[in-house]
């Protein structure tokens, strides 16, 4: 019976990272004709419409004050990280980018568990060694240059990490609402930088009905994440959560055709293979 548990984090990661991986390409592909922080703040309100409608419905009991605090701040870090990604899906390559944000958000959780519940093991470690070689395959310059928009996932991987740590600390509360703020932090932040730069028409009516869609696909990918987060390890969660580039690649091969060089294909493959050796120690 101590596998349950684990069984339930892997089932729960695993339908995140579909649903991730999915709401990626779609909100990436979307940006690439639409200001980044609007649109995100488009994405918000459809996943908060949704979530929220789905913790009313359900008559899911409503979290203390405490956990309500740690899901705006997490979603205030989540949702500002969210527009900045879609902005370096939209400005790179998606099959880059995407694993760059995703080993940095797997790896800073894990450095926070490893000086809260001990060093990794021995397939943790190498995994972070993995990991950096990937990275540095990946973001090395070609030419002279750096792949664009590299520089973007690195600082949204940061934020997502931060995301992954104050849901954590939400506890074990009603999934619908926890998602439910995290939107409505979302929605605050970007809200209010969309508000201060004043730019309210980037954006086409079918740019609006896209990110109504990408929301209610990404909120149903936070539900899932949370319930995993509930019921095992974080950095498992995490970690296993984080695989979500590799939807998001086959994605963007399949229809926006992308190809890679021999090298940043190799450092793609090890970045992906890095994500579950990370923390599992």
């Amino acid at each position: 019976m101590a596998s349950a548990p684990q069984f339930a984090t892997a089932v729960y990661s695993l339908a995140a990272v579909f649903i991730w991986g999915t709401s990626d390409f779609l909100g990436g592909y979307a940006t690439r004709r639409a200001n980044a922080f609007l649109f995100t703040t488009i994405v918000n309100i459809g996943g908060l419409l949704l979530v929220g409608t789905l913790a009313a419905g359900t008559h899911a009991q409503f979290p203390s004050g405490r956990s309500v605090a740690w899901v705006l701040a997490g979603g205030i870090s989540g949702g500002a990280s969210l527009a900045i990604f879609y902005r370096a899906l939209s400005s790179g390559r998606m099959g880059l980018t995407a694993p760059v944000a995703a080993v940095l958000s797997a790896a800073i959780p894990a450095v926070v568990a490893m000086f809260t519940e001990g060093l990794p093991g021995r397939i943790a470690i190498l995994g972070f060694f993995l990991a950096a070689v990937g990275l540095w395959l990946i973001t090395r310059s070609e030419g002279g240059t750096t792949p664009e928009g590299i520089e973007l996932a690195l600082i949204a991987g940061t934020g997502f990490a931060g995301f992954y740590l104050c849901v954590r600390q939400a506890g074990d509360g009603s999934a619908f609402w926890i998602a439910t703020f995290t939107r409505t932090g979302g929605l605050l932040i970007t809200a209010a930088i969309v508000l201060a730069r004043r730019k309210f028409s980037d954006i086409t009516a079918a740019g609006v009905r896209w990110g109504l869609l990408t929301g209610c696909v990404d909120s149903i990918g936070t539900v899932f994440f949370v319930r995993a987060s509930q019921s095992g390890r974080l950095d498992e969660a995490v970690v296993l959560s984080s695989l979500y580039p590799a939807i998001t690649v086959l994605l963007a091969r399949l229809f926006l055709k992308e190809h890679f060089t021999r090298w940043r294909f190799v450092g793609l493959l090890a970045a992906l293979a890095a994500v579950p050796m990370i923390a599992t120690g």
